[in-house]
């Protein structure tokens, strides 16, 4: 019952959402399942973001002006560096004008895409446009949403349902059991993250003259989302290859100007039955709960060349896909690339001495003083930092969370020693992001000046999205967008011993450390920022290295047999992520290669 005065009349208007008057009182309709709603439903919620297409850039009596999405704006240019900010927060530019050659280069600074939570950088590409003025597209990453809620009858009555999505698994977080209503109001009863206490984790508002219902999910999740039915949709992206979708068909990939060549599996001696056994068993089933595995992509590559190349639930080759920490592997290479371009010493550079120069703290812990690259490249520098250990300060999770220091590198910088560097390996994913500024403090660029052109630019790559730490820093620890093909590029350097197409990125030395097993880490081995992992072949084993990133984003290179595997996945937060790298990789994928 509630009671609140001061609402007057207004209060019989509200009666049936529960407000009373004074001495009255409303009874609530009881729970009873909402198996009306029985079936599948769909709610998508795309955010923007409105500014995209092309970007002016033009230098007019000795000022930069911009133009884009109908806003004209001045630059700010300092040591040829050119920078501007749209009013209201829609976004701005950061970039560089190299007089000699008469170029113009840089990124757009992207407000946060609701399903990443952090600004975004992305690269943008200029052309001259005639005498002192350039244009490029501005691609923006786009900020939506997607859920599904599939409800179905249980034995006991009872509607039972689970939540997929897409973006972030906010199944997993929100664990749903069952849907009851109240009337018109409906009740999303689960779990907690894990938790084992049972309370309503949603709710929404069923409008069934329109056979629709909203759920609000909060603001950080976009709101509140309209559901509809989907039932009848053959091709829904809740299925991976649509409701029925038959015996699958191998097509070997086709050519993009993406500097891949593509063969048949036939050609690089790959039988398809266990392929098309994988798709059918595996990755076709139906999601009977949040917990099934949910494969988005899956590339493989040998002998340098793409051969297979298949999208599911709605995916395709052209949209980005979120790496996570399997992207730790390409600051792994970055790094490299700086040191073959002669930009940075080594990996025996000193973490401190590198970024404080002279200006060193005092009291410095002298095991700081002794930590180098390396040790942040392999996960041994010594911080008291556990990312499966909330009670660490250096955790991801707790560094993120914490308002009181927004400069992560500074965060990271004071942590507290725990062990002496290089004594032993504990997954900190600070340690891959303070990579970013030694490398700068080191070469005197910008981690995106830097990104662009020592590894975008040897390998092709257009289009991918950088998310920023709050004092606008690419995060080096996870998290980049990429188109799927060019993602994969990077476990062919490591198969090519450090180029691309003939181009040297990085050292073949480099490599060689990357992919050794310089220490023990949860089950695998570790090297610079790369796992590795044993896989029984045949009659013997053959020795797999690997990016792996949350929710099931895997590169694998196995270079005994000069091939490339490449996962993209959706199971984040859930242990079922592994099955792909764990289970598909050795139970089909490796029965269909050829020795040769």
């Amino acid at each position: 019952m509630k009671k609140n005065a001061g609402l007057g009349s207004l209060c019989l208007v509200l009666a049936a959402l529960g407000c009373g008057m004074p001495g009255m009182a409303f009874a609530r309709d009881e729970a009873v399942p909402a198996t009306e709603l029985v079936g599948l439903w769909k709610a998508k919620n795309h955010l923007g973001p409105q500014v995209r297409g092309p970007l002016t850039l033009e230098l007019r009596d000795g000022k930069w002006l911009a133009e884009i999405a109908g806003f004209s704006v001045t630059a700010e240019v300092s040591d040829d560096e050119i920078r501007f900010e749209l009013p209201g927060a829609r976004g701005g530019f950061v970039g560089r004008f190299d007089r000699a050659g008469g170029t113009v280069s840089g990124h757009w600074i992207q407000p946060p895409p609701i399903q990443i939570a952090r600004s975004v950088a992305s690269p943008v590409h200029f052309d001259r446009a005639g005498t002192n003025r350039w244009r490029g597209e501005v691609v923006p990453r786009e900020s939506e949403y997607t859920f599904f809620l599939a409800i179905r009858e249980r034995e006991d009555g009872t509607a039972g349902v689970f939540l997929r999505n897409p973006d972030r698994n906010f199944g997993v977080i929100r664990s749903l059991d069952r849907v009851v209503r109240r009337g018109k109001d409906l009740e999303f009863i689960g779990t907690f993250f894990r938790g084992k206490d049972e309370e309503v984790q949603l709710r929404g508002v069923h409008d069934p003259d329109n056979d629709r219902f909203s759920v609000f999910f909060g603001p950080g999740r976009g709101g509140t989302h309209d559901f509809v039915r989907v039932d009848d949709d053959e091709v829904s992206e809740f299925y991976s290859r649509g409701k029925n979708p038959g015996a699958w068909t191998y097509r070997p990939p086709r050519e993009e100007n993406d500097g891949w060549p593509t063969a048949s599996l036939e050609d690089v001696g790959i039988s398809m039955e266990p392929i098309r056994q994988m798709i059918e068993r595996e990755i076709d089933p139906p999601a009977e709960h949040v917990g099934a595995n949910y494969v988005h992509g899956l590339l493989i590559a040998r002998h340098g060349r793409l051969v297979l190349e298949e999208y599911f639930h709605g995916f395709h080759r052209g949209v980005p896909h979120d790496t996570r920490s399997a992207s730790k592997s390409l600051t792994s290479l970055l790094a490299g690339a700086a040191v073959q371009a002669g930009e940075l010493a080594g990996a025996s550079v000193p973490v401190y001495s590198t970024i404080y120069g002279e200006e060193m703290p005092g009291n410095l812990d002298p095991r700081k003083r002794r930590m180098t690259l390396e040790h942040l490249l392999t996960m041994s520098s010594g911080y008291h930092c556990d990312d499966g250990d909330y009670e660490s300060p250096g955790n991801e999770d707790v560094m993120q969370q914490q308002t009181e220091e927004l400069d992560w590198y500074r965060y990271t910088l004071a942590l507290p020693m725990v062990r002496e560097p290089g004594e032993e390996a504990v997954y900190c994913s600070a340690n891959a992001n303070l990579v970013g500024k030694v490398l700068t403090a080191a070469t005197g660029r910008t981690l995106p000046e830097l990104l662009e052109t020592l590894i975008a630019e040897p390998l092709g790559v257009q289009r991918y999205y950088l998310n920023l730490q709050p004092t606008g820093e690419p995060y080096l620890g996870g998290g980049s967008h990429w188109l799927p093909r060019d993602f994969l590029k990077i476990g062919q350097v490591i198969l090519d011993g450090g180029t691309w197409n003939g181009k040297r990125i990085v050292s073949e030395e480099w490599i060689r450390r990357s992919i050794s097993p310089i220490h023990d880490l949860r089950r695998w081995t570790y090297g610079y920022l790369w796992w590795g992992v044993d896989y029984p072949y045949k009659d013997r084993t053959v020795r797999a290295v690997f990016a792996s990133g949350n929710g099931g984003q895997f590169v694998i290179a196995i270079p005994e047999l000069d091939l490339l595997v490449a996962f993209y996945g959706g199971n984040y937060a859930d242990l079922v992520l592994y099955r792909s790298q764990m289970v598909l990789v050795p139970e089909y994928v490796l029965k269909a290669v050829d020795p040769e």
